[in-house]
């Protein structure tokens, strides 16, 4: 896990869209959509310096972001 925080995912819940923390059954908020979860959890994750992580409908992971201590940072292009 990078930086300090536990992880962040959107995932569907119940026809609504939950931000919850790694670890955590239940949802920080809940949303009517997928991208309204998006907006409150991405700067969570951004905030403490944590992993973000975006499901799709069928639960698994659309999409990975990383806010922390990347083990594998971008090259530099120089």
């Amino acid at each position: 896990m990078a930086g300090k925080g536990k992880p962040v995912h959107v995932v569907p819940r119940d026809g609504e869209w939950a931000v919850v923390r790694g670890g955590n059954q239940r949802a920080s908020s809940l949303h009517p959509t997928q991208a309204e979860a998006e907006r409150v959890g991405r700067p969570a994750a951004r905030a403490d310096q944590t992993e973000f992580y975006l499901h799709g409908t069928d639960g698994r992971i659309r999409k990975r972001d990383s806010y922390g201590n990347d083990p594998n940072p971008p090259r530099d292009k120089r």
